[in-house]
Protein backbone atom coordinates (compact mmCIF):
# COMPACT_ATOMS: atom_id res chain seq x y z
CA UNK A 1 0.00 0.00 0.00
CA UNK A 2 1.33 3.44 -0.95
CA UNK A 3 0.99 6.18 1.66
CA UNK A 4 1.56 9.83 0.70
CA UNK A 5 2.90 12.24 3.32
CA UNK A 6 3.73 15.93 3.03
CA UNK A 7 5.45 18.13 5.62
CA UNK A 8 6.34 21.80 5.87
CA UNK A 9 9.67 21.94 7.65
CA UNK A 10 11.13 19.61 10.23
CA UNK A 11 9.98 18.74 13.72
CA UNK A 12 12.32 19.96 16.41
CA UNK A 13 12.93 21.71 19.71
CA UNK A 14 13.03 25.48 19.38
CA UNK A 15 14.50 27.64 22.16
CA UNK A 16 13.65 31.22 22.97
CA UNK A 17 15.54 32.44 26.01
CA UNK A 18 14.66 30.13 28.89
CA UNK A 19 11.58 28.74 27.13
CA UNK A 20 11.38 25.79 24.72
CA UNK A 21 8.78 24.75 22.15
CA UNK A 22 8.61 21.11 21.05
CA UNK A 23 7.17 21.69 17.59
CA UNK A 24 5.86 18.66 15.64
CA UNK A 25 5.11 19.09 11.94
CA UNK A 26 1.86 17.30 10.93
CA UNK A 27 1.16 15.46 7.69
CA UNK A 28 -0.40 18.01 5.34
CA UNK A 29 -1.90 15.23 3.22
CA UNK A 30 -4.42 14.54 6.00
CA UNK A 31 -7.13 16.55 7.72
CA UNK A 32 -5.90 19.47 9.79
CA UNK A 33 -4.91 18.72 13.40
CA UNK A 34 -3.66 21.31 15.89
CA UNK A 35 -2.60 21.40 19.53
CA UNK A 36 -0.53 23.86 21.56
CA UNK A 37 -0.13 23.64 25.33
CA UNK A 38 2.62 23.77 27.96
CA UNK A 39 4.04 20.48 29.22
CA UNK A 40 3.59 20.17 32.96
CA UNK A 41 6.31 17.55 33.40
CA UNK A 42 8.85 17.59 30.54
CA UNK A 43 11.11 15.08 32.29
CA UNK A 44 8.42 12.40 32.54
CA UNK A 45 7.39 13.05 28.95
CA UNK A 46 11.01 12.69 27.83
CA UNK A 47 11.34 9.26 29.45
CA UNK A 48 7.99 8.03 28.10
CA UNK A 49 8.56 9.20 24.53
CA UNK A 50 12.04 7.66 24.61
CA UNK A 51 10.55 4.29 25.56
CA UNK A 52 8.14 4.64 22.64
CA UNK A 53 11.12 5.35 20.38
CA UNK A 54 12.84 2.17 21.60
CA UNK A 55 9.74 0.18 20.68
CA UNK A 56 9.47 1.54 17.14
CA UNK A 57 13.13 0.83 16.27
CA UNK A 58 13.23 -2.59 17.93
CA UNK A 59 13.98 -5.47 15.57
CA UNK A 60 14.67 -8.76 17.34
CA UNK A 61 13.98 -11.03 14.39
CA UNK A 62 16.36 -13.93 14.00
CA UNK A 63 18.69 -13.38 11.04
CA UNK A 64 20.11 -16.49 9.45
CA UNK A 65 23.85 -16.28 9.12
CA UNK A 66 25.35 -16.02 5.65
CA UNK A 67 27.99 -18.73 5.60
CA UNK A 68 29.22 -18.11 2.05
CA UNK A 69 32.25 -16.13 3.14
CA UNK A 70 33.00 -18.63 5.91
CA UNK A 71 32.94 -21.56 3.51
CA UNK A 72 35.24 -19.76 1.10
CA UNK A 73 37.60 -18.97 3.96
CA UNK A 74 37.52 -22.56 5.14
CA UNK A 75 38.29 -23.81 1.64
CA UNK A 76 41.32 -21.58 1.26
CA UNK A 77 42.54 -21.88 4.85
CA UNK A 78 44.40 -25.13 4.25
CA UNK A 79 46.33 -23.51 1.40
CA UNK A 80 47.13 -20.38 3.39
CA UNK A 81 48.20 -22.01 6.66
CA UNK A 82 51.73 -22.99 5.60
CA UNK A 83 52.38 -19.67 3.90
CA UNK A 84 51.20 -17.63 6.91
CA UNK A 85 53.28 -19.74 9.29
CA UNK A 86 56.42 -19.17 7.23
CA UNK A 87 55.77 -15.44 7.02
CA UNK A 88 55.23 -15.14 10.77
CA UNK A 89 58.43 -17.04 11.49
CA UNK A 90 60.36 -14.75 9.17
CA UNK A 91 58.90 -11.64 10.79
CA UNK A 92 59.71 -12.81 14.32
CA UNK A 93 63.22 -13.79 13.32
CA UNK A 94 63.70 -10.37 11.73
CA UNK A 95 62.57 -8.56 14.87
CA UNK A 96 64.82 -10.68 17.07
CA UNK A 97 67.72 -9.96 14.77
CA UNK A 98 67.26 -6.21 14.78
CA UNK A 99 65.96 -5.99 18.40
CA UNK A 100 63.49 -3.34 17.29
CA UNK A 101 61.28 -1.87 20.04
CA UNK A 102 57.74 -0.42 19.79
CA UNK A 103 57.39 3.36 19.89
CA UNK A 104 57.01 4.83 23.35
CA UNK A 105 53.59 6.29 22.46
CA UNK A 106 52.29 3.13 20.79
CA UNK A 107 49.24 2.84 23.11
CA UNK A 108 48.29 6.47 22.52
CA UNK A 109 48.56 5.96 18.75
CA UNK A 110 46.36 2.89 19.00
CA UNK A 111 43.66 4.68 21.01
CA UNK A 112 43.75 7.63 18.61
CA UNK A 113 43.27 5.29 15.65
CA UNK A 114 40.31 3.60 17.37
CA UNK A 115 38.69 6.98 18.09
CA UNK A 116 39.21 8.02 14.50
CA UNK A 117 37.53 4.83 13.28
CA UNK A 118 34.44 5.18 15.48
CA UNK A 119 34.08 8.89 14.72
CA UNK A 120 34.13 8.12 11.01
CA UNK A 121 31.62 5.32 11.47
CA UNK A 122 29.26 7.61 13.42
CA UNK A 123 29.49 10.33 10.76
CA UNK A 124 28.74 7.77 8.06
CA UNK A 125 25.64 6.54 9.95
CA UNK A 126 24.34 10.12 10.26
CA UNK A 127 25.10 10.72 6.58
CA UNK A 128 22.89 7.76 5.62
CA UNK A 129 20.08 8.97 7.88
CA UNK A 130 20.24 12.45 6.34
CA UNK A 131 20.83 11.68 2.65
CA UNK A 132 19.01 8.37 2.21
CA UNK A 133 15.80 8.57 4.28
CA UNK A 134 14.22 5.80 2.20
CA UNK A 135 16.84 3.33 3.39
CA UNK A 136 16.50 4.56 6.97
CA UNK A 137 12.70 4.20 6.83
CA UNK A 138 12.99 0.71 5.38
CA UNK A 139 15.19 -0.56 8.16
CA UNK A 140 14.11 1.52 11.15
CA UNK A 141 10.75 3.21 10.76
CA UNK A 142 8.32 2.24 8.01
CA UNK A 143 5.82 4.97 8.83
CA UNK A 144 6.07 8.14 10.89
CA UNK A 145 4.39 7.83 14.30
CA UNK A 146 0.66 8.48 14.42
CA UNK A 147 -0.54 11.15 16.85
CA UNK A 148 -4.17 11.69 17.89
CA UNK A 149 -5.54 14.76 19.64
CA UNK A 150 -8.74 13.81 21.53
CA UNK A 151 -10.92 15.82 23.87
CA UNK A 152 -9.36 14.31 26.99
CA UNK A 153 -6.00 12.84 25.87
CA UNK A 154 -3.21 13.10 23.33
CA UNK A 155 -1.70 9.76 22.29
CA UNK A 156 1.12 8.56 20.06
CA UNK A 157 1.23 5.18 18.30
CA UNK A 158 4.01 3.25 16.61
CA UNK A 159 4.76 -0.24 15.30
CA UNK A 160 8.18 -1.88 15.41
CA UNK A 161 10.29 -2.68 12.38
CA UNK A 162 10.12 -6.43 13.06
CA UNK A 163 6.29 -6.33 13.19
CA UNK A 164 6.18 -7.86 16.67
CA UNK A 165 5.73 -4.88 19.03
CA UNK A 166 3.22 -2.05 19.24
CA UNK A 167 3.55 1.05 21.40
CA UNK A 168 0.99 3.63 22.46
CA UNK A 169 1.85 6.55 24.75
CA UNK A 170 -1.19 8.39 26.17
CA UNK A 171 -0.97 11.75 27.95
CA UNK A 172 -4.02 13.17 29.73
CA UNK A 173 -4.70 16.70 28.56
CA UNK A 174 -5.84 18.11 31.90
CA UNK A 175 -3.16 16.50 34.05
CA UNK A 176 -0.28 16.42 31.55
CA UNK A 177 -0.68 19.74 29.77
CA UNK A 178 -1.62 23.28 30.63
CA UNK A 179 -4.44 25.16 28.88
CA UNK A 180 -4.45 24.36 25.15
CA UNK A 181 -4.77 27.06 22.52
CA UNK A 182 -6.66 26.42 19.27
CA UNK A 183 -6.87 22.64 19.76
CA UNK A 184 -8.30 20.80 16.78
CA UNK A 185 -9.05 17.09 17.43
CA UNK A 186 -8.00 14.56 14.85
CA UNK A 187 -5.31 12.08 13.80
CA UNK A 188 -2.21 12.68 11.70
CA UNK A 189 1.37 11.54 11.17
CA UNK A 190 4.16 13.73 12.50
CA UNK A 191 7.58 14.23 10.95
CA UNK A 192 10.05 12.15 12.94
CA UNK A 193 13.83 11.90 12.71
CA UNK A 194 16.85 10.98 14.80
CA UNK A 195 17.46 14.70 15.32
CA UNK A 196 14.03 14.95 16.95
CA UNK A 197 14.93 12.01 19.18
CA UNK A 198 18.07 13.88 20.23
CA UNK A 199 15.91 16.94 20.96
CA UNK A 200 13.72 14.84 23.25
CA UNK A 201 16.82 14.01 25.29
CA UNK A 202 17.36 17.73 25.83
CA UNK A 203 14.09 18.26 27.72
CA UNK A 204 14.66 19.43 31.28
CA UNK A 205 12.33 20.05 34.20
CA UNK A 206 13.83 23.49 34.95
CA UNK A 207 13.07 24.84 31.46
CA UNK A 208 9.42 25.64 30.60
CA UNK A 209 8.43 23.63 27.53
CA UNK A 210 5.44 23.93 25.21
CA UNK A 211 4.15 21.03 23.13
CA UNK A 212 2.92 22.14 19.73
CA UNK A 213 1.45 20.41 16.68
CA UNK A 214 2.03 23.25 14.24
CA UNK A 215 -1.02 23.82 11.98
CA UNK A 216 0.63 26.60 9.96
CA UNK A 217 1.30 24.34 6.99
CA UNK A 218 -2.40 23.84 6.37
CA UNK A 219 -2.92 27.55 5.64
CA UNK A 220 0.25 28.13 3.61
CA UNK A 221 0.65 27.57 -0.09
CA UNK A 222 2.98 24.74 0.72
CA UNK A 223 4.02 23.87 -2.79
CA UNK A 224 5.89 27.16 -3.10
CA UNK A 225 7.82 26.83 0.14
CA UNK A 226 11.41 25.54 0.05
CA UNK A 227 10.68 23.59 3.27
CA UNK A 228 7.78 21.72 1.69
CA UNK A 229 8.47 18.08 0.84
CA UNK A 230 6.42 15.10 -0.22
CA UNK A 231 7.21 11.43 0.16
CA UNK A 232 5.51 8.22 -0.91
CA UNK A 233 5.96 5.30 1.47
CA UNK A 234 5.33 1.78 0.23
CA UNK A 235 3.97 0.02 3.31
CA UNK A 236 4.44 -3.77 3.14
CA UNK A 237 1.18 -5.69 3.36
CA UNK A 238 2.49 -7.69 6.32
CA UNK A 239 3.39 -4.55 8.27
CA UNK A 240 0.01 -2.94 7.66
CA UNK A 241 -1.83 -6.17 8.39
CA UNK A 242 0.06 -6.57 11.65
CA UNK A 243 -0.66 -3.00 12.76
CA UNK A 244 -4.38 -3.49 12.17
CA UNK A 245 -4.47 -6.98 13.70
CA UNK A 246 -3.20 -5.49 16.95
CA UNK A 247 -6.08 -3.01 16.96
CA UNK A 248 -8.52 -5.88 16.51
CA UNK A 249 -6.86 -7.94 19.27
CA UNK A 250 -6.98 -5.03 21.74
CA UNK A 251 -10.75 -4.84 21.37
CA UNK A 252 -11.26 -8.46 22.50
CA UNK A 253 -12.05 -9.46 26.10
CA UNK A 254 -8.88 -10.29 28.02
CA UNK A 255 -7.78 -11.28 31.49
CA UNK A 256 -6.19 -8.44 33.40
CA UNK A 257 -3.32 -9.15 35.80
CA UNK A 258 -2.06 -6.34 38.02
CA UNK A 259 1.65 -6.50 38.83
CA UNK A 260 3.64 -4.42 41.27
CA UNK A 261 6.53 -2.34 39.98
CA UNK A 262 8.87 -4.36 42.20
CA UNK A 263 7.84 -7.61 40.48
CA UNK A 264 8.53 -6.15 37.03
CA UNK A 265 11.86 -4.78 38.30
CA UNK A 266 12.83 -8.25 39.51
CA UNK A 267 11.78 -9.90 36.27
CA UNK A 268 13.70 -7.49 34.01
CA UNK A 269 16.72 -7.58 36.30
CA UNK A 270 16.97 -11.34 36.02
CA UNK A 271 16.55 -11.23 32.25
CA UNK A 272 19.42 -8.74 32.01
CA UNK A 273 21.72 -10.73 34.30
CA UNK A 274 21.05 -14.14 32.77
CA UNK A 275 20.88 -15.41 29.23
CA UNK A 276 19.03 -18.65 28.58
CA UNK A 277 20.89 -21.24 26.51
CA UNK A 278 18.06 -23.74 26.11
CA UNK A 279 14.29 -23.56 25.90
CA UNK A 280 11.62 -23.05 26.95
CA UNK A 281 11.94 -19.25 27.11
CA UNK A 282 8.47 -18.27 28.25
CA UNK A 283 6.99 -16.14 31.01
CA UNK A 284 4.41 -18.31 32.78
CA UNK A 285 1.57 -16.61 34.63
CA UNK A 286 0.18 -18.68 37.50
CA UNK A 287 -3.13 -17.12 38.50
CA UNK A 288 -5.39 -18.14 41.38
CA UNK A 289 -8.45 -15.96 42.13
CA UNK A 290 -8.02 -13.95 45.32
CA UNK A 291 -4.31 -14.78 45.55
CA UNK A 292 -1.11 -12.93 44.70
CA UNK A 293 -0.31 -13.41 40.99
CA UNK A 294 3.00 -15.09 40.23
CA UNK A 295 5.20 -15.04 37.15
CA UNK A 296 7.68 -17.84 36.47
CA UNK A 297 10.72 -17.41 34.22
CA UNK A 298 11.51 -20.49 32.18
CA UNK A 299 13.71 -22.52 31.86
CA UNK A 300 15.13 -21.58 35.28
CA UNK A 301 11.72 -21.90 36.99
CA UNK A 302 12.40 -18.70 38.92
CA UNK A 303 9.19 -17.66 40.62
CA UNK A 304 8.44 -13.97 41.21
CA UNK A 305 5.36 -13.03 43.24
CA UNK A 306 3.68 -9.66 42.83
CA UNK A 307 3.17 -8.71 46.47
CA UNK A 308 0.60 -6.02 47.07
CA UNK A 309 -1.66 -7.05 44.19
CA UNK A 310 -4.43 -9.64 43.94
CA UNK A 311 -5.67 -11.53 40.88
CA UNK A 312 -9.42 -11.04 40.47
CA UNK A 313 -10.06 -13.02 37.28
CA UNK A 314 -11.39 -16.53 36.69
CA UNK A 315 -9.44 -19.70 37.52
CA UNK A 316 -7.71 -21.58 34.76
CA UNK A 317 -4.49 -23.18 33.62
CA UNK A 318 -1.24 -21.16 33.49
CA UNK A 319 -0.83 -18.74 30.60
CA UNK A 320 2.51 -18.60 28.80
CA UNK A 321 3.87 -15.79 26.59
CA UNK A 322 7.14 -15.63 24.67
CA UNK A 323 9.42 -12.94 23.29
CA UNK A 324 10.14 -11.52 26.74
CA UNK A 325 13.32 -9.65 25.75
CA UNK A 326 11.08 -7.00 24.20
CA UNK A 327 9.98 -6.04 27.72
CA UNK A 328 13.39 -4.47 28.33
CA UNK A 329 12.11 -1.38 26.49
CA UNK A 330 10.03 -0.69 29.62
CA UNK A 331 13.06 -0.51 31.94
CA UNK A 332 13.46 3.25 31.55
CA UNK A 333 9.88 3.82 32.69
CA UNK A 334 9.95 1.84 35.93
CA UNK A 335 11.23 4.75 38.10
CA UNK A 336 8.12 6.67 37.00
CA UNK A 337 5.67 3.77 37.17
CA UNK A 338 2.88 3.44 39.71
CA UNK A 339 1.89 -0.04 38.56
CA UNK A 340 1.81 -2.40 35.56
CA UNK A 341 -1.29 -4.10 34.17
CA UNK A 342 -0.90 -7.12 31.89
CA UNK A 343 -3.74 -8.09 29.56
CA UNK A 344 -3.67 -11.71 28.39
CA UNK A 345 -5.49 -13.27 25.45
CA UNK A 346 -4.14 -16.77 26.08
CA UNK A 347 -1.07 -18.97 25.74
CA UNK A 348 0.94 -18.10 22.65
CA UNK A 349 -1.34 -15.16 21.82
CA UNK A 350 -0.65 -11.42 21.95
CA UNK A 351 -0.26 -9.76 25.36
CA UNK A 352 -0.44 -6.10 26.35
CA UNK A 353 1.60 -4.45 29.12
CA UNK A 354 0.21 -1.15 30.41
CA UNK A 355 2.53 1.02 32.51
CA UNK A 356 0.67 3.60 34.61
CA UNK A 357 2.66 6.80 35.25
CA UNK A 358 0.24 9.33 36.72
CA UNK A 359 -0.88 11.57 33.87
CA UNK A 360 0.67 9.22 31.32
CA UNK A 361 0.40 5.57 30.43
CA UNK A 362 2.25 3.47 27.89
CA UNK A 363 0.93 0.28 26.31
CA UNK A 364 3.40 -2.24 24.89
CA UNK A 365 1.64 -4.83 22.75
CA UNK A 366 3.59 -7.98 21.89
CA UNK A 367 2.82 -10.80 19.49
CA UNK A 368 2.93 -14.35 20.82
CA UNK A 369 6.69 -14.50 20.21
CA UNK A 370 9.21 -12.22 18.54
CA UNK A 371 9.49 -14.05 15.21
CA UNK A 372 5.72 -14.38 14.92
CA UNK A 373 3.65 -11.69 13.24
CA UNK A 374 0.13 -10.79 14.29
CA UNK A 375 -1.60 -12.96 11.67
CA UNK A 376 -0.01 -16.31 12.58
CA UNK A 377 -0.93 -16.94 16.20
CA UNK A 378 -1.83 -20.51 17.09
CA UNK A 379 -5.46 -19.47 17.50
CA UNK A 380 -5.63 -15.97 16.03
CA UNK A 381 -8.15 -17.16 13.45
CA UNK A 382 -10.42 -18.12 16.35
CA UNK A 383 -10.33 -14.57 17.69
CA UNK A 384 -12.21 -12.99 14.75
CA UNK A 385 -16.01 -13.18 14.38
CA UNK A 386 -17.03 -16.22 12.30
CA UNK A 387 -19.42 -14.17 10.13
CA UNK A 388 -19.25 -10.61 8.85
CA UNK A 389 -21.22 -8.09 10.96
CA UNK A 390 -24.14 -6.22 9.48
CA UNK A 391 -22.98 -3.30 7.27
CA UNK A 392 -25.81 -1.22 8.71
CA UNK A 393 -24.61 -1.70 12.29
CA UNK A 394 -20.98 -1.10 11.29
CA UNK A 395 -21.92 2.16 9.56
CA UNK A 396 -24.09 3.24 12.49
CA UNK A 397 -21.39 2.63 15.08
CA UNK A 398 -18.81 4.37 12.88
CA UNK A 399 -21.00 7.46 12.62
CA UNK A 400 -21.70 7.41 16.37
CA UNK A 401 -18.00 7.25 17.27
CA UNK A 402 -17.08 9.85 14.65
CA UNK A 403 -19.52 12.22 16.33
CA UNK A 404 -18.88 11.37 20.01
CA UNK A 405 -15.12 10.62 19.65
CA UNK A 406 -14.99 8.19 22.63
CA UNK A 407 -17.57 5.84 24.21
CA UNK A 408 -17.59 2.70 26.35
CA UNK A 409 -18.87 -0.62 25.01
CA UNK A 410 -22.07 -0.36 27.07
CA UNK A 411 -22.77 3.13 25.72
CA UNK A 412 -22.17 2.06 22.13
CA UNK A 413 -24.33 -1.05 22.50
CA UNK A 414 -27.19 0.93 24.05
CA UNK A 415 -27.20 3.61 21.37
CA UNK A 416 -26.32 1.70 18.20
CA UNK A 417 -27.15 -2.00 18.32
CA UNK A 418 -28.58 -3.26 21.62
CA UNK A 419 -27.24 -6.71 20.63
CA UNK A 420 -23.85 -7.14 22.38
CA UNK A 421 -22.58 -9.80 19.95
CA UNK A 422 -23.35 -7.62 16.91
CA UNK A 423 -21.80 -4.58 18.59
CA UNK A 424 -18.60 -6.50 19.43
CA UNK A 425 -18.32 -7.86 15.88
CA UNK A 426 -18.86 -4.40 14.36
CA UNK A 427 -16.24 -2.82 16.64
CA UNK A 428 -13.82 -5.61 15.77
CA UNK A 429 -14.33 -4.87 12.06
CA UNK A 430 -13.84 -1.12 12.55
CA UNK A 431 -10.64 -1.77 14.49
CA UNK A 432 -9.41 -4.16 11.81
CA UNK A 433 -9.90 -1.50 9.12
CA UNK A 434 -8.03 1.14 11.11
CA UNK A 435 -10.90 3.40 12.18
CA UNK A 436 -11.29 2.59 15.88
CA UNK A 437 -8.84 1.94 18.72
CA UNK A 438 -9.63 0.52 22.15
CA UNK A 439 -8.04 2.50 25.00
CA UNK A 440 -7.12 -0.15 27.59
CA UNK A 441 -6.43 2.37 30.35
CA UNK A 442 -9.65 4.37 29.96
CA UNK A 443 -11.73 1.34 28.82
CA UNK A 444 -13.32 3.25 25.95
CA UNK A 445 -13.38 2.95 22.18
CA UNK A 446 -11.96 5.98 20.37
CA UNK A 447 -12.48 7.16 16.83
CA UNK A 448 -9.01 7.14 15.26
CA UNK A 449 -8.33 6.67 11.56
CA UNK A 450 -4.80 5.35 11.23
CA UNK A 451 -4.95 6.07 7.47
CA UNK A 452 -6.58 9.03 5.72
CA UNK A 453 -9.36 6.67 4.61
CA UNK A 454 -10.63 3.24 5.75
CA UNK A 455 -8.34 0.39 4.77
CA UNK A 456 -9.93 -2.07 2.37
CA UNK A 457 -9.65 -5.80 3.01
CA UNK A 458 -7.74 -6.32 -0.26
CA UNK A 459 -5.10 -3.83 0.94
CA UNK A 460 -4.63 -5.72 4.21
CA UNK A 461 -4.32 -9.08 2.52
CA UNK A 462 -6.45 -12.20 2.48
CA UNK A 463 -6.58 -15.13 4.84
CA UNK A 464 -3.47 -17.02 5.77
CA UNK A 465 -2.61 -19.58 3.01
CA UNK A 466 -2.87 -22.47 5.49
CA UNK A 467 -6.37 -21.39 6.53
CA UNK A 468 -7.46 -21.11 2.89
CA UNK A 469 -6.06 -24.55 2.18
CA UNK A 470 -7.87 -25.94 5.26
CA UNK A 471 -11.20 -24.65 3.95
CA UNK A 472 -10.53 -26.32 0.59
CA UNK A 473 -9.76 -29.65 2.28
CA UNK A 474 -13.02 -29.50 4.23
CA UNK A 475 -15.01 -28.50 1.14
CA UNK A 476 -13.64 -31.58 -0.68
CA UNK A 477 -14.50 -33.88 2.27
CA UNK A 478 -10.84 -34.86 2.37
CA UNK A 479 -10.59 -34.92 6.19
CA UNK A 480 -12.11 -37.57 8.48
CA UNK A 481 -12.34 -37.73 12.27
CA UNK A 482 -11.26 -41.18 13.45
CA UNK A 483 -11.23 -40.66 17.24
CA UNK A 484 -12.52 -38.22 19.86
CA UNK A 485 -12.00 -38.50 23.61
CA UNK A 486 -11.85 -36.35 26.72
CA UNK A 487 -8.30 -35.40 27.73
CA UNK A 488 -8.81 -33.65 31.03
CA UNK A 489 -11.06 -30.84 32.27
CA UNK A 490 -12.51 -28.85 29.37
CA UNK A 491 -10.16 -30.51 26.86
CA UNK A 492 -10.66 -32.90 23.97
CA UNK A 493 -8.24 -35.01 21.94
CA UNK A 494 -9.27 -35.41 18.28
CA UNK A 495 -7.46 -37.68 15.77
CA UNK A 496 -8.04 -37.60 12.04
CA UNK A 497 -6.70 -38.60 8.65
CA UNK A 498 -6.74 -37.27 5.11
CA UNK A 499 -4.52 -35.91 2.36
CA UNK A 500 -2.41 -39.08 2.78
CA UNK A 501 -1.54 -38.13 6.37
CA UNK A 502 -2.58 -38.83 9.96
CA UNK A 503 -2.78 -36.06 12.57
CA UNK A 504 -4.28 -35.14 15.92
CA UNK A 505 -5.06 -32.03 17.98
CA UNK A 506 -5.75 -31.19 21.60
CA UNK A 507 -8.27 -28.35 21.89
CA UNK A 508 -9.82 -26.64 24.89
CA UNK A 509 -13.43 -25.59 25.43
CA UNK A 510 -12.76 -22.31 23.58
CA UNK A 511 -11.62 -24.18 20.48
CA UNK A 512 -7.97 -23.13 20.84
CA UNK A 513 -5.43 -25.69 19.63
CA UNK A 514 -3.16 -26.41 22.58
CA UNK A 515 -1.08 -29.16 20.98
CA UNK A 516 -0.94 -30.82 17.60
CA UNK A 517 0.87 -33.50 15.63
CA UNK A 518 1.19 -33.71 11.86
CA UNK A 519 3.80 -34.96 9.39
CA UNK A 520 3.32 -32.19 6.81
CA UNK A 521 6.19 -29.83 5.92
CA UNK A 522 4.54 -26.76 7.50
CA UNK A 523 4.16 -28.43 10.89
CA UNK A 524 7.64 -30.00 10.79
CA UNK A 525 9.24 -26.60 10.21
CA UNK A 526 7.73 -24.79 13.17
CA UNK A 527 4.99 -26.78 14.90
CA UNK A 528 2.36 -24.32 16.12
CA UNK A 529 4.79 -21.40 16.23
CA UNK A 530 3.85 -20.30 12.71
CA UNK A 531 0.20 -21.18 13.23
CA UNK A 532 -1.47 -24.58 12.89
CA UNK A 533 -1.08 -26.28 9.52
CA UNK A 534 -3.96 -26.80 7.11
CA UNK A 535 -4.57 -30.36 8.32
CA UNK A 536 -4.92 -29.41 11.99
CA UNK A 537 -7.21 -26.50 11.16
CA UNK A 538 -9.28 -28.63 8.82
CA UNK A 539 -9.62 -31.33 11.50
CA UNK A 540 -10.92 -28.74 13.96
CA UNK A 541 -13.40 -27.47 11.36
CA UNK A 542 -14.72 -30.99 10.67
CA UNK A 543 -14.96 -31.76 14.38
CA UNK A 544 -17.08 -28.63 14.81
CA UNK A 545 -19.51 -29.64 12.10
CA UNK A 546 -17.94 -28.46 8.86
CA UNK A 547 -17.64 -25.05 7.24
CA UNK A 548 -21.29 -24.17 7.78
CA UNK A 549 -21.00 -24.43 11.56
CA UNK A 550 -17.30 -23.55 11.97
CA UNK A 551 -17.00 -21.01 14.74
CA UNK A 552 -20.74 -20.90 15.30
CA UNK A 553 -22.85 -17.76 15.08
CA UNK A 554 -21.80 -14.27 16.06
CA UNK A 555 -23.63 -14.73 19.37
CA UNK A 556 -21.78 -18.00 20.08
CA UNK A 557 -18.47 -16.34 19.20
CA UNK A 558 -19.18 -13.47 21.60
CA UNK A 559 -20.16 -15.84 24.42
CA UNK A 560 -17.05 -17.95 23.89
CA UNK A 561 -14.52 -15.11 24.02
CA UNK A 562 -16.22 -13.35 26.93
CA UNK A 563 -16.38 -16.61 28.92
CA UNK A 564 -12.58 -16.87 28.87
CA UNK A 565 -12.19 -13.38 30.36
CA UNK A 566 -15.22 -13.55 32.68
CA UNK A 567 -14.80 -13.15 36.45
CA UNK A 568 -16.26 -16.60 37.13
CA UNK A 569 -15.73 -19.99 35.54
CA UNK A 570 -18.27 -20.93 32.88
CA UNK A 571 -19.05 -24.40 31.71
Amino acid sequence: MNLSVAYLGRSGLERSGENEVLSLKPNLARDAVAFDAPLKDPLRFREAITALHDIVISDLRYTKRDKTAYLEWKKSEAQRTDRLRREMIQQIQGRIATEADLPADFCEQYRAAVRKYWDARGRYAKFIQKHDPAMWRHYQMLMDPVITVADDVVFFECFSADESSYGCLTVEREAGFGPAANARPGTTNVDYSWDLYDHFQGLRSYRPTRFSIDPAGFTVKSGGSPDYREEKIDLPAGWLNGFLQIQSAMALPMRRVRLSVEAVYAMLGRLVRRREKTGPRAIRFELIPGKTPAIVLEPWEERIESHGTVYEGPPGEPVRVWGRRRLLTLARLLPLAEGVDVYLLGTGLPSFWLVRMGSMRLVLGMSGWTANDWTRGSAIDMMAPPVAPSPRIVAGIAELLRRERALSFVEIDARASMVPAETAAALNRLAHTGQVIYDLGAEVYRWRQVMPRPVAEEQIGGEHPELEAARELVAKNAIQVVKREEAGPRRELIAGKGDKLKFEILIDADGIIRRGQCACAHHRRGGLRNGPCRHLQALRMVAWGGLANYGGSTREWFERITAWAARRETS
